[in-house]
């Protein structure tokens, strides 16, 4: 009887596919029948298990930005008088973005290394346990408090940075091709429950401070009563940002290896057949054209023994491959493109609670209905406009194509940001609110979706996370500048 060569791993979310076809001798054969019953697998409740798991990241990386833009208002009370520096306030907004660049770069690179299952799962660890230390930092004799904030932050976004190539790559990987840009999609959708989450939680803490708020009509009346309430939102709004991952944190640690990682990479054919059943997005999952390319590049025939040796992933391998245009340019348009694209969406985000106060949503000089109007401001602009348009995103990617999307996605956003800066004066609040939600829109269903897409799955199994952590990175790096 042939000896079974299964792999580790596998839970309600992940399937392991690979161990389906442990009992076929020929590698090959294994391969393509691990894939073949990927790429055809119908969508079922574990892909939306597998979204859930895997957009927990994303969930976590929106809740934070969109926290810390309310937190920061509700510190204001409790360290500076209701009057923060502009440094202070730039520093704590963009702090995460300092890790974020890090964890992009560092996971990616290790995710292509050490493997996608070795490394999923630490980074939301990092998440976490960065979140809670956030909530326990205070001003000493020692340390001021800002200091001591912006480095849990910057921990914090080693950890969401590194979700960025992981969670992509692995949605990736594990999807099936008539459905994987809307799978992908809905994974990267959950920036916009992390967002709805955090207006939800902010509305909440500031409803229910009301009495010790509602007396104090400027930050110079905030007295001891009012500052303790506001110190303690802000730590239950950023704190809560971890409940979500905790709950999603056993199925990353228990995922099964890529198939397409022990097939094309890590090349150990016997037990990679055992990996491709332990689906990352359920039942589904398709061929890259990387993988097509290095198969016809074997010289083997012998069913037996072939000789099976894909491309080795090194740094001179690296250089070689995306120093050919053909394949650098693939590169330089993702990173490109996500750079460009982040000075408008970070941008209007992290200042989201400014541009409510310059439309009069949030100009009351009373701490409880600023905090209160704010947090109700920012869940109409996202139910409005961001939300509607992932989903907008995740219906059509699959009929329109990435392309299209982003194209048109770009081209509106290029009229609308000209209207807003030219016609400022003109449009009125009610019309520069419009172009705001319209702006977060056409975001959402256009280039935000699309350049977290397309680099999970352009680029060859051996660089796929290192190329789309470079290409996440360069959009953080513009996201710094914004802040």
């Amino acid at each position: 009887m042939t000896d079974q060569i299964k792999t580790e791993g596998g839970n309600a979310a992940f399937h392991n596919f690979i161990n389906d076809f442990a009992d076929v001798t020929d590698p090959l054969e294994r391969r393509r029948l691990a894939l073949e019953k990927i790429d055809n697998a119908k969508f079922g409740w574990y892909h939306v298990r597998a979204i859930m798991v895997a957009g927990v990241g994303f969930m976590t990386d929106a809740y934070d930005i969109f926290a810390i833009n309310l937190g920061v208002s509700m510190m204001t009370y409790v360290y500076w008088n209701g009057s923060i520096p502009d440094s202070t306030q730039t520093l704590l907004k963009v702090s995460t973005s300092v890790g974020t660049v890090i964890g992009q770069l560092g996971f990616g690179y290790l995710a292509d290394a050490a493997g996608r299952k070795a490394v999923y799962g630490i980074e939301l660890i990092i998440m976490i346990c960065a979140t809670i230390l956030q909530c326990t930092a205070g001003h000493s004799p020692a340390i001021e408090f800002p200091a001591i904030l912006t480095f849990y932050r910057i921990i914090m976004g080693i950890g969401i940075g590194g979700d960025y190539p992981l969670s992509s790559i692995i949605t990736s990987e594990f999807a099936t091709t008539k459905w994987r840009g809307a799978i992908m999609g809905a994974v990267f959708a959950n920036q916009g429950w992390g967002q709805l989450l955090a207006g939800i939680v902010a509305i909440i803490s500031v409803a229910g401070y009301k009495d010790q708020l509602h007396y104090a009509n400027s930050g110079k009346e905030c007295t001891y009563e009012c500052q303790k309430a506001c110190d303690q939102m802000w730590r239950i709004l950023v704190g809560f940002g971890c409940v979500p991952g905790m709950g999603a944190l056993y199925f990353r640690l228990t995922i099964p290896e890529s198939p397409r990682y022990t097939f094309d990479v890590s090349q150990e054919l016997d037990k990679a057949t055992a990996d491709a059943a332990k689906f990352v997005s359920g039942e589904h999952g398709n061929a890259e054209v990387g993988d097509i390319e290095y198969l016809q590049d074997t010289d083997a025939v012998a069913p037996a023994t072939p000789s099976y040796s894909p491309p080795k992933a090194s740094f001179k391998d690296f250089c070689s491959h995306f120093g050919q245009w053909k394949h650098g340019k693939i590169l330089l348009g993702t990173a490109g493109t996500w750079f460009m694209l982040d000075i408008a969406y970070y941008g209007l985000g992290l200042n989201t609670a400014n541009i409510l106060t310059t439309i009069g949503y949030a100009s009351s000089k009373n701490v409880y209905w600023k905090l209160y109007n704010q947090a109700a401001g920012n869940l109409i602009l996202i139910c409005a406009g961001s939300i509607p348009g992932y989903w907008f995103s995740v219906a059509t990617m699959d009929i329109i194509g990435r392309k299209p999307v982003q194209l048109m996605g770009f081209g509106i956003l290029t009229v609308l940001f000209c209207i807003i800066g030219f016609a400022y004066n003109k449009v009125g609040d009610h019309g520069l609110l419009a172009l705001y939600i319209l702006a977060q829109f056409f975001q959402n269903f256009g280039p935000n979706t699309t350049t977290f897409i397309v680099p999970g799955e352009c680029f060859p199994t051996r660089y796929r996370s290192t190329a789309h952590g470079i290409s996440a990175a360069s959009e953080t790096v513009r996201r710094m500048d914004v802040g």
